[in-house]
């Protein structure tokens, strides 16, 4: 007789104990879970390292702010090593967790990958930089906080004919969707400001000698080279370029948007420019608080990769603020309404294709560092399609 009371005795503590580990729950249960992939291991871990920083931030910002409706956020964050075939596993592995809202700090082959299987499940899908126009065509979850790359590729081209007022010019192309996006952009305006395309010399991704190249462009003797590539091979084809007596005018893009850049071309760095979406030099209370805190928490110069990410992690949460976390459709519906949100890299309206418009900045690297150069501010040339 004396075990029964002993065993109400254990099933009581054992329930008190349960209602304890219920109580105790809901402050990480609570929080708002956003899906984040990056390349955080393989060639592009530091892009990815710089995404991470900036989305981390942005969420660190939100949640001291008081959160989303009380609630804080949190990143569940999944390696895609930049390759297309990891993108489609790890957004099957979100969508089976429940997550109801992700967003992409990588480049365009695993966000193209993952985001149709975002839009066959209904699911809100934030691509921060990465330019391929096909990427937002997936459907109508799917949206892109920074230019495509055709766009990019058209204000780069009005800077080398209206601003530099440069006509012979020669394209040195990353062969990927992100340097023909680029090129394709470029080469559609290019006669409309008198320009004329010399050649287009092609390299792969993993190239880092340049020799071919170099003899190549030397013969053109353009006015001006455009040159697309990320640090870790525009910094060497760069390097190489100015080695091999190449001295016309550089003008890149914003895969050259890091330090690491400039620590891999050196002195060849100086006067090159780039086409992008931070401006390090901008009053915007907004920008400047980004560059400002990123430097103080990590120590290192802001780029263009961690300010796309902060970007578009505050997009998403200022949807959720007024969607709530619950209903994928709503959270769309509420990103897709997105109009004038300023943020780091710039202001943040949607059009019917989850596309964005703002305004191209044009860098230079003086002295070691980005420096404004230009704006180029056209709506009707800059304008992203719509369908």
């Amino acid at each position: 007789m004396a075990i029964v009371p002993a065993v109400k005795s254990a099933t009581a503590l054992l329930a008190a104990a349960a209602l304890g580990i219920a109580l105790a729950a809901p402050a990480s249960a609570q929080n708002i879970r956003i899906g984040f992939h990056a390349p955080l291991t393989g060639f592009a871990a530091s892009d990815g390292k710089s995404a991470l920083n900036g989305a981390e931030l942005a969420v660190e910002q939100v949640n001291a702010a008081g959160g989303v409706n009380g609630r804080k956020i949190e990143l569940v964050v999944q390696d895609d090593q930049a390759k297309a075939d990891q993108a489609v596993p790890l957004a099957n592995k979100y969508i089976g967790e429940g997550l109801k809202l992700v967003v992409s700090g990588s480049y365009s082959g695993p966000t193209r990958a993952a985001a149709g299987v975002f839009q066959n499940a209904q699911i809100p899908y934030v691509s921060a930089y990465a330019i391929h126009p096909d990427i937002t065509r997936a459907g109508n979850y799917v949206f892109r906080t920074s230019f495509m790359g055709e766009v990019q590729g058209r204000a780069a081209a009005k800077f080398v004919g209206d601003i530099m007022k440069k006509r012979k010019v020669t394209l040195v192309t990353l062969n990927n969707d992100f340097g023909q996006s680029l090129s394709a952009g470029f080469k559609e305006v290019a006669g409309k400001f008198g320009i004329q395309i010399a050649s287009e010399y092609t390299y792969a991704m993993g190239d880092r000698q340049f020799g071919s190249i170099v003899a190549s462009v030397k013969r053109d003797n353009p006015e001006m080279l455009y040159v697309s590539g990320y640090f870790f091979n525009g910094g060497p084809l760069v390097a190489q370029l100015r080695a091999g007596g190449v001295t016309a005018p550089i003008l890149g893009t914003e895969g050259f948007d890091t330090h690491n850049f400039i620590k891999i071309a050196g002195q060849a760095a100086e006067g090159v420019m780039i086409t992008t979406s931070l401006d390090r030099d901008s009053k915007s209370p907004e920008m400047r608080k980004f560059i400002d805190d990123y430097e103080k928490k990590f120590n290192t110069p802001a780029d263009m990769v961690a300010a796309s990410t902060h970007t578009a992690i505050k997009v998403a949460a200022n949807a959720l603020a007024k969607a709530g976390a619950d209903d994928p459709a709503k959270i769309r519906a509420a990103i897709a309404a997105t109009k004038d949100f300023q943020v780091a890299t710039g202001r943040i309206s949607f059009n019917e294709l989850g596309e964005i418009y703002k305004a191209a900045q044009i860098q230079v690297i003086k002295d070691g560092k980005f420096r404004h150069q230009a704006t180029i501010d056209d709506p009707q040339l800059l304008a992203p399609p719509t369908k």
